[in-house]
């Protein structure tokens, strides 16, 4: 009976690999994040703050759109270097 030669142990990472992180931290603070948004929007909606509150919601969905849209950061950086002859 021949011996079977042991077979090589997967290489480990080059890197870190990030992309599980960033998808745990957006799924632990998406939740909280809507729920910290959403009583503070009820907040300046009972004291009838609408002002406060269009300039508050506003707000949120920038930060939202800034945090959850993939690639954003990226792709506004390359815009921004580009207005600025910076870059490729």
């Amino acid at each position: 009976m021949p011996l079977q030669a042991a077979s090589p142990s997967p290489a480990a990472p080059a890197g870190v690999d990030t992309q599980g992180l960033a998808d745990f931290l957006r799924q632990f603070f998406g939740p909280l994040f809507l729920v910290i948004v959403s009583v503070v929007a009820l907040f300046f909606l009972f004291t009838r703050e609408i002002t406060r509150f269009v300039q508050f919601i506003i707000l949120a969905v920038a930060i939202g759109v800034i945090f959850y849209v993939p690639n954003i950061i990226e792709v506004t950086a390359r815009a921004i270097a580009g207005a600025l002859g910076i870059g490729n």
